[in-house]
């Protein structure tokens, strides 16, 4: 009955009640794809017809809070984890951070078909990114796509036809599309066996175990031991060293998991800017690692979580500032950069790097908004001004963040002295959202204060 109702209202357009709708029904049942696939779709049109598909990867300061909350759920409840990430997504469909908790929270619940509803737009908004372009492969074959899974990977292989986790990766997906001609589909419908596909029946156990998505800590301690033993005779097996750079961060052994990182940048793919981004997540999780630890009560916990905040923010700064240095063209860094600069308030040096950002198409209207905000901290409000309307022109949706492009471009106006415009975008808003921010108080005081007739 719900997702009836919640179908019916996003016909209507009516996508803040739909959303609402088909969250109740995930609360209940997170499993149910339908309704989660439905919900996806009223996030992204009512951000703005669906069009906005690779323009928010990173998460604003308003969703941060939330994000944060996601990640730690993640660790303890993976179902938790799901709900909180989608409280972001109606607000920020596109926001990176919340997608990657759906893509770790739903390979935990083997739920192969919610992790590609979100590996889509992270491969949408990162074509060129490797990793992600893997586990939506490998997602899309756990979900019954195995033949476009291989497009993905051949499209991308042709690009980078040396590197190594592409065409294992590759030849991976095509041997599972080979074993599903040759009877899979047999053994699903009874008449034969998948085990019976293949000869080695402990190759069988090996690669089940391999691919499942919960590993048991038995399987989990098998697999290490199986891949160091490996390692000894392939030691530059680049899929063998992110594995268990990967199985040691999710056991939360960040300086084992560090060292086969380092070890993966020693060989050939050294290159890859979605290494040096795994290992800063890397040094990002082992930081809220250490804020976890440490004990609320204590006197000088608000202290001690400062301190290892500041280290952390300073860690990203000085790695991105790394990954610039290497990767001097790729504008995603820019950006990243210069939101960096701007968390730490050196303005000037975010001012640079947003000015070579906005040549990113998909991060046009954010960099416009970082500009504008940059140019009215230093109070140049024409310069302010002009990056706010700039930004607006390019949102015909009046969401979320066009109400805070609105906001900004009326605060900077308001202190230019011109009052009669600023309440005019104040009341934009106003009108399509009486609860934003304090827009209620200013309107209320302007009129409050006009003469009477």
């Amino acid at each position: 009955m719900l997702h009836t109702k919640g179908a019916e209202a996003a016909s209507r357009e009516n996508y803040d009640y739909a959303i609402e709708l088909f969250n109740q029904i995930l609360l209940k049942d997170p499993l149910v794809y339908d309704v989660r696939r439905a919900l996806r779709g009223a996030q992204l049109k009512k951000e703005g017809g669906g069009r906005g598909m690779f323009k928010k990867m990173w998460s604003t300061a308003s969703s941060q809070p939330l994000v944060t909350k996601a990640q730690m759920a993640l660790r303890k409840d993976p179902t938790e984890a799901l709900q909180v990430a989608e409280q972001v997504l109606n607000n920020d469909p596109q926001n990176a951070f919340a997608h990657r908790v759906i893509v770790e929270a739903a390979t935990v619940l083997q739920m192969p078909r919610t992790a590609v509803l979100s590996l889509e737009i992270l491969a949408g908004n990162s074509p060129k990114d490797r990793e992600v372009a893997i586990k939506y492969a490998y997602a899309l074959a756990d979900a019954g796509d195995v033949n476009r899974a291989e497009s993905i990977l051949s499209g991308l292989h042709d690009e980078y036809p040396t590197d190594q986790d592409l065409s294992l990766a590759l030849k991976n997906i095509s041997a599972r599309k080979t074993m599903q001609k040759g009877g899979y589909d047999k053994a699903a419908d009874g008449q034969g066996s998948y085990r019976d596909m293949l000869k080695d029946k402990d190759e069988a156990v090996s690669l089940e175990q391999e691919n499942r998505q919960v590993k048991n800590e038995d399987v989990t301690e098998r697999l290490t031991r199986e891949y160091e033993e490996r390692l000894k005779t392939e030691p530059k097996n680049v899929k063998l060293l992110r594995q268990l750079a990967e199985i040691y961060t999710q056991k939360k052994e960040y300086d084992r998991a560090l060292e086969y990182y380092n070890r993966i940048k020693a060989t050939d793919s050294g290159g890859d800017p979605g290494l040096d981004k795994a290992i800063t997540d890397l040094a990002i999780r082992k930081f809220d690692a250490q804020v976890a630890q440490l004990d609320p009560t204590a006197p000088d916990f608000p202290q001690q979580t400062a301190r290892i905040q500041a280290e952390k923010q300073a860690h990203q700064l000085a790695e991105c500032q790394r990954r610039v240095e290497r990767f001097p063209t790729d504008l995603q860094i820019r950006f990243e950069l210069g939101q960096l600069y701007f968390q730490a308030g050196k303005i000037n040096e975010a001012i640079q790097e947003f000015q070579k950002a906005r040549q990113n198409p998909h991060r046009k209207i954010q960099t416009l908004n970082f500009l504008g905000q940059c140019f009215a901290r230093r109070n140049m409000n024409e310069l302010a001004m002009r990056n706010f309307e700039e930004a607006i022109k390019e949102k015909p949706v009046f969401d979320d963040e066009k109400k805070e492009l609105t906001y900004n471009l009326a605060s900077v106006l308001e202190k230019m002295g011109k009052r009669e415009e600023a309440i005019k975008h104040f009341e934009a808003i106003y009108g399509v959202d009486i609860t934003y921010r304090d827009v209620a108080k200013k309107v209320d005081d302007y009129y409050g204060n006009q003469p009477s007739a």
